[in-house]
């Protein structure tokens, strides 16, 4: 499967992407025929791509050359003008979906429903051509799944149609939920919404590169030198390996003296139910000798606020500590199999194809036991004997 990595180290914008993407091979004529299947007027804009330097790094700067003034189109409209197009429904699809994400920020921004939100700047031919051209191009490259970076915030403001708003733009903003972002970076917008939409619609997940074996690396410009870093869009595109899968968890920890074990329990169960990958109890002592709970939970990234405001509200500590760290995983998936116990539910764990081990799931075991009268090990065995090799 072909994966593609965004490395937003500078940030990330519609025509960053679109540049990257021919710069990983979307030839541009190629674009220019596929984007002629919208109804737009051919003599309203023109594409061009060119090779710039973004202090030392070769990049390729995409442009799209427009009337000045544009209309401001509404959501709904976009979307008919997409569905309408003669585009492939791979396209389509990856494009409506870019466009809705983008829709429902400006309705909670602004406080309408999806239906009354139209668009300023990205309702500009430059900005279709960016989102849908950046659906061509993934298209175009065969990518199967998105990776992204976590992304610089930037600061200072931007000037807009609605005047000079704070950086991140709030439509950016609300398109940055769920998604890592970190304050290592210098003024400027670095994230524009175009940019947000395309990850925050498409990605399938966000932290450092996943396994694979790179192919080939395509550079996107910005249209604005930085002072800190390049104002270029890295993407990375390979295949995926077999690997052992990594990513980026954080730890939260707590240490509590003083609650009814029983809510501990409710604790737990109420943090499993609200994202956490794991969470554990086990026992230490404390100062003045007291017997004491550690508390600790393996929190994606995207949790680490929910989970820790979870913890103070719902038992009696009064802080909590949290890092990040690095795992290694292996694939594991709930598969069905048939045994002569009937067909059960089993976790299936492996290292790429590798097939390694058969987990029996628990409350299978637990209902069959029961239904069959034999003892709980007994039915493991069974399992796990028959469905090896399958």
């Amino acid at each position: 499967m072909k994966i593609l990595y965004f490395d937003c180290f500078a940030g990330i914008a519609g025509d960053m992407t679109v540049a990257a993407l021919i710069e990983l091979g979307v030839p541009i004529e190629y674009l220019r025929e596929e984007l002629a299947k919208l109804k737009l007027p051919l003599s309203a804009y023109s594409i061009s791509a060119e090779k710039v330097r973004r202090k030392g790094m070769v990049a390729t700067r995409f442009h799209v050359h427009a009337e000045e003034h544009q209309p401001h189109r509404h959501y709904a409209g976009i979307a008919a003008m997409i569905e309408e197009s003669s585009l492939s429904a791979r396209v389509k699809e990856r494009a409506q979906r870019i466009f809705f994400r983008l829709a429902e920020a400006e309705a909670r921004v602004h406080g309408v429903e999806i239906g009354h939100v139209h668009f300023h700047e990205v309702g500009g031919v430059d900005s279709i051509i960016d989102i849908v051209g950046a659906a061509i191009g993934l298209d175009y490259l065969g990518i199967g799944e998105l990776h992204v970076s976590p992304m610089p915030l930037g600061s200072g403001f931007v000037e807009t149609a609605h005047g000079r708003l704070p950086v991140p733009a709030p439509a950016t903003a609300e398109l940055l939920r769920g998604v890592p972002v970190h304050g290592d970076a210098g003024p400027g917008e670095r994230v524009t919404p175009t940019g947000a939409a395309i990850v925050a619609a498409l990605a399938d997940g966000f932290g450092p590169p996943p396994a694979m074996r790179v192919a080939a690396v395509g550079c996107g410009a910005g249209s604005r030198d930085f002072a800190d870093v390049p104002n270029v869009l890295r993407l990375v595109v390979g295949e995926k390996t077999a690997a052992l899968a990594k990513d980026e968890v954080y730890v939260i920890e707590t240490h509590i003296d003083d609650m009814n074990p029983e809510i501990l329990g409710f604790l737990m169960e109420r943090l499993l139910a609200c994202g956490a990958l794991d969470a554990a109890f086990s026992p230490l002592q404390m100062k003045k000798n007291r017997p004491a709970t550690r508390l600790t939970i393996i929190s994606p990234m995207d949790k680490v606020d929910e989970l820790a405001r979870l913890v103070l509200a719902e038992s009696t500590a009064i802080g909590v500590r949290y890092y990040p760290v690095s795992r290694m995983v292996l694939s594991r998936a709930v598969e069905e199999r048939d045994t002569s116990l009937g067909r059960v539910k089993v976790k299936a764990v492996r290292d790429g194809e590798r097939l390694l081990r058969i987990v029996p799931e628990f409350e299978e075991c637990r209902r069959l036991a029961g239904e069959k009268g034999l003892p709980l090990m007994e039915v493991y065995r069974i399992i796990e004997r028959e469905s090896e090799g399958r």
